[in-house]
């Protein structure tokens, strides 16, 4: 008992310590309030020359915005393939999606890969109800020109980055992380030529959007977002908490549908749906834009705020099953495994991809 006592005493007197310490060197109440808080989000760097990038996608509203936004973006993204998984509607519907939002950017030189048609180790579940049984609901479709390769993504994945020099190719995860996660199981040695993962995965301070905790692109397979983010490849994750800045509302989509170019009225008709969607499930006309902020990123990394952290994806718990586990005081005593991005310049971002839209046909 008495060893018991002394020990809770010692880590009761460590933390007042702790704590002393902060009062200490804080010269503000909001230096404090950071000193407790951990490691801050700054402002991200400008980047300069053209990324290689394979985007693996499972289109999707806001899918198709963000991959028309990178195929407008011809001077600074290199688009090697788009690999697509299953995701917010079946693989059947999300391939033929992504050939299609290739039509409307006319860039028919990319070549588009169908990957796993479910997650890793559970049943697939959808958001239909979200994006409609199209999964691009809004804007009119069409029998995609283009068609589908033969190949696995998977397969691709493999052989790409086993042929391509070191940190060179840029993946950039849209979906559900199950393509990116069996490539990196079946063949590890595909670790040097990534240069970065970039993944619209997760979130901290706002909660989940598929359940209390948990984002759906991690809640749709967690057992590849938690490969991905163990992998030892930096990776960088635009979360849910920078994301929900970047809202829409209906006076932000006057521009796009006054643009006189396909593409700006595509784009328009997918947010004027996506609106419609959040009158009717949250009561009010506005919502936040989620896989845009990725290529946002990678065009003007500047337009956000982050910190390397520790992130664990929690594939176990009860209620908590997807939630991301960040780390921003240090508890784990691991090195930092991911740039975790918090904060957006929301006139930035709506600036940046209105130049990309109105380059598009």
């Amino acid at each position: 008992m008495t060893k018991t006592l002394l020990t809770r005493r010692a880590l009761v007197a460590a933390a007042a310590s702790l704590a002393g310490a902060a009062f200490a060197q804080a010269n503000s109440p909001a230096a404090l309030a950071q000193a407790l808080a951990g490691t801050p989000a700054t402002r991200l760097p400008p980047v300069s020359g053209k990324r290689q990038v394979i985007i693996d996608t499972d289109p999707g509203q806001d899918d198709a915005i963000a991959l028309l936004m990178a195929m407008a973006a011809t001077d600074r993204l290199d688009i090697k393939a788009l690999t697509v998984s299953v995701g917010n509607l079946p693989l059947a519907v999300t391939e033929k999606n992504a050939r299609i939002v290739r039509d409307w950017a006319n860039r028919p030189e990319i070549p588009v890969y169908a990957g796993y048609p479910r997650p890793l180790v559970r049943e697939p579940i959808f958001a239909d109800d979200v994006h409609g049984k199209t999964g691009m609901e809004g804007p009119a479709l069409h029998e995609p020109r283009g068609p589908l390769m033969p190949t696995h993504a998977v397969q691709y994945l493999v052989e790409t980055l086993r042929a391509a020099a070191p940190r060179s190719i840029t993946l950039v995860g849209l979906g559900p992380l199950t393509n990116f996660a069996a490539a990196l199981n079946s063949a590890p040695d595909i670790k040097p030529a990534i240069a970065e993962i970039v993944v619209m995965d997760g979130s901290w301070g706002v909660g989940g959007n598929i359940t209390p905790a948990a984002t759906f692109n991690v809640y749709a397979d967690p057992e590849a977002a938690s490969i991905v983010f163990r992998s030892g490849v930096p990776v960088t994750a635009m979360s849910h908490d920078a994301a929900r800045r970047v809202l829409l509302t209906p006076e932000r989509i006057v521009p796009f549908r006054a643009m006189g170019n396909n593409a700006g009225k595509v784009v328009a008709d997918i947010f004027d749906s996506m609106v419609a969607y959040g009158v009717r499930r949250r009561g009010v006309a506005a919502g936040p834009i989620y896989d845009p902020c990725v290529i946002a990123y990678l065009l003007a990394p500047e337009l956000f705020k982050g910190a390397k952290v520790s992130v664990d994806v929690e594939t176990k718990g009860e209620f908590t099953t997807g939630a991301t586990v960040v780390d921003f005081r240090g508890y784990n005593r691991r090195a930092p495994n991911a740039l975790w991005i918090s904060e957006a310049d929301t006139e930035g971002f709506y600036a940046l991809l209105r130049a990309q839209i109105a380059r598009l046909p």
